[in-house]
């Protein structure tokens, strides 16, 4: 219990030094408005019971903005969030914390579960073993106090598999409707609960094949099948419960005007056979329209989303993305316990047949499953955003682990002093990483400082560095002229940041002044620098370059349209105002793409948490890379790379 709590204590002050991370602010929110409204509008996509437990605090203390705001009424979660935490008098690094704390509590949770299940099958040595893997593993020190989904839905696929297996081994109306209740709210806890489904169904049959032969067929197939009725109903009756027994995902009094951000038209497009389903289930508000809403969302953006792996770009991802995350963001000493004990594994199905050890094995089988199905899913999947859609296979390698709780014997001094060397090497680790444990990268990978030419988003840069960032200028270049491309929905400005702001995603909060650049010190985020989410993502190409040398003269004219209003109304003669900033827009983004194509291969001065890169440029250095032609660009990098004489 105290390491478990002792890991939660470890993940919720290491963020005391961190920003909003990106998904964090419509968490909240949308927790929010569900809490004290009763409208499930705002981000559907995400689970309702970990948006809800994260909000609580902020729900007890805080109203609010006006619902009569175009934001709100467009369910625009980003602007609306942005409105909500930075635009009114309110301890915002306050509530962020208090709901980072909430989800800690699922995080020792999940670690406490670790703990038994070891105990279970490994005795007491082999518990705090798995127990102390989890509590120092950088992934969940990372995400285990963000206030996102991930950790709470890792926390109930382990909590289902578990109770639906011991269900099935040990018949009673308790641990029925144990089972039953945790398979409803994993279904309120993120979308990839449907997973679920596939493996309750492969443990049954596992279940089944145990039985037959005692008990013959009939009777366990009845029994099964009153069983997942009951679960069905109960997780059916749950998710009714969080969405308020009512199918429409507005609140009858705020309605008027209100909408989904994106229209269901458009989220079932191209959508295929699913399409006609989502349609038919609407039609019988068989559940809440704001869960099918969220489901239909969740399986639109799956289809593509861009993607950066190695220096590669793909919408549709890779197939290696996950067992790369996996090597490289996994402790290189846990890594080596996982091929030992893979080792150790062969060796004995060798000494002791497949059938002996298939045996053994049936006790794990909700383990085994629950890690083989997600990792066939994982490998499939279109999105490929994040090592943080794997955490839930990362308890299954820390229950096995605890096998080796047996070696930790006088006894057997190597085999012990082996698996206490690794285990001390791997908190070792992540003492070094903190505060930074998003950014871990093992030596593989070439360490957190060269995390950003491997991966980006949610695995390494989500906007969490902003504080460390302003602490940073504020030492190294307080008068100098500072530019800042940022990823995340933090705010510099409330961090203390003053920047002139390059492109950003999100785009909230005030809009961004046009401006020319200049020599300064240019700090980017990776992901922004990566440019993994931009239409101009990639290679420069001859196109791209032809149609920025178009726009590039314009720069002058555009630059005087928005500072001088007598300017402005001469030149919305030759062209209306919509044509102007779309011009600005386009011109600005292959600026942006041209700059981070040098910035690429220049040094960086520092790298803030790992994720925001500074660069200090000269004059010169600004003129080629931004206004100068392909060749000076071109010359520029090749002396940029090439090695000092």
């Amino acid at each position: 219990m105290l390491l478990a709590l002792a890991h939660a204590i470890l993940a919720v002050t290491a963020t005391t030094e961190k920003s909003m991370t990106s998904d964090e602010i419509a968490h909240l929110i949308a927790g929010h408005s569900y809490n004290t409204l009763d409208d499930y509008r705002l981000q559907p996509e995400n689970g309702n019971l970990p948006q809800r437990w994260a909000a609580l605090p902020l729900s007890l203390a805080a109203p609010l903005p006006p619902t009569a705001l175009p934001d709100w009424k467009t369910a625009d979660v980003w602007s609306y969030g942005h409105r909500f935490f930075y635009d009114q008098a309110l301890p915002t690094d306050r509530f962020v914390f208090a709901g980072r704390a909430m989800i800690a509590l699922f995080s020792a949770a999940t670690g406490l579960l670790v703990f038994f299940h070891s105990r279970t099958h490994f005795g007491w040595r082999g518990a705090f073993l798995s127990l102390a893997l989890f509590a120092f593993c950088p992934a969940f020190l990372a995400h285990g106090a963000l206030a996102t989904s991930d950790v709470v839905m890792t926390f109930f696929f382990l909590a289902a598999v578990t109770t639906w297996w011991r269900h099935l081994e040990q018949p009673g109306v308790g641990g029925a409707a144990l089972s039953a209740t945790v398979l409803g709210l994993s279904c309120v806890s993120k979308f990839s609960a449907v997973l679920l489904g596939p493996i309750f169904a492969l443990i049954a049959v596992v279940w089944l094949a145990g039985r037959v032969q005692r008990d013959g067929w009939r009777a366990p197939l009845l029994r099964l099948a009153r069983s997942t009725a009951a679960h069905v109903v109960a997780a059916g009756a749950i998710i009714w419960i969080f969405y308020g027994l009512r199918f429409e995902a507005f609140a009858p009094a705020l309605a008027d005007g209100a909408s989904f951000n994106h229209g269901w038209g458009w989220i079932l497009q191209d959508m295929g056979w699913p399409r006609t389903l989502f349609i038919q289930l609407r039609a019988w508000q068989a559940l809440p329209d704001a869960f099918l809403y969220g489901s239909a969302f969740v399986l639109q953006f799956s289809q593509q989303r861009g993607a950066f792996l190695n220096g590669d770009y793909s919408l549709t991802g890779w197939i290696s993305f996950f067992p790369y995350t996996f090597v490289a963001k996994t402790t290189l000493p846990f890594l080596l316990l996982i091929l030992v004990g893979v080792v150790a594994g062969f060796r004995s199905v060798k000494a002791s047949g497949i059938r002996t050890v298939l045996t053994r094995l049936r006790p794990f089988t909700p383990l085994l499953i629950l890690f083989g199905v997600y990792w066939a899913t994982s490998l499939t999947s279109h999105l490929n955003i994040g090592h943080r859609h794997i955490l839930p296979t990362y308890p299954v390698l820390f229950i096995a682990a605890g096998a080796f709780g047996t070696w930790l014997d006088f006894r057997r001094p190597f085999a012990a002093l082996l698996v206490s060397f690794l285990t001390f090497w791997h908190v070792t680790e992540s003492c070094l990483i903190r505060p930074h444990y998003l950014a871990y990268f093992n030596s593989v990978a070439g360490g957190p400082s060269n995390g950003w030419r491997h991966l980006v988003d949610s695995s390494l840069d989500w906007g969490q560095d902003l504080p460390g960032l302003a602490e940073w200028l504020n030492r190294h270049a307080k008068n100098e002229q500072a530019f800042l491309a940022y990823f995340g929905t933090g705010d510099p400005t409330h961090e203390g940041i003053r920047a002139t702001r390059l492109p950003a995603l999100p785009e909230v909060g005030p809009a961004r002044p046009w401006h020319p650049l200049t020599a300064g010190v240019y700090c980017v985020s990776a992901t922004m620098l990566q440019h993994v989410y931009s239409s101009v993502r990639g290679n420069w190409t001859l196109e791209r370059e032809a149609e920025y040398q178009t726009l590039r003269p314009l720069e002058a004219l555009l630059l005087a349209y928005q500072k001088d209003p007598i300017r402005r109304a001469e030149l919305l003669h030759d062209a209306p105002e919509v044509k102007w900033k779309t011009a600005w827009k386009r011109y600005e983004l292959l600026r942006f793409a041209r700059l981070s194509h040098f910035l690429r291969v220049k040094p960086a001065i520092a790298n803030i948490g790992y994720s925001i890169l500074v660069f200090r440029l000269s004059a010169e250095e600004v003129a080629a890379a931004t206004g100068g032609s392909l060749k000076d660009w071109s010359a520029l990098i090749e002396r940029t790379v090439a090695p000092p004489p």
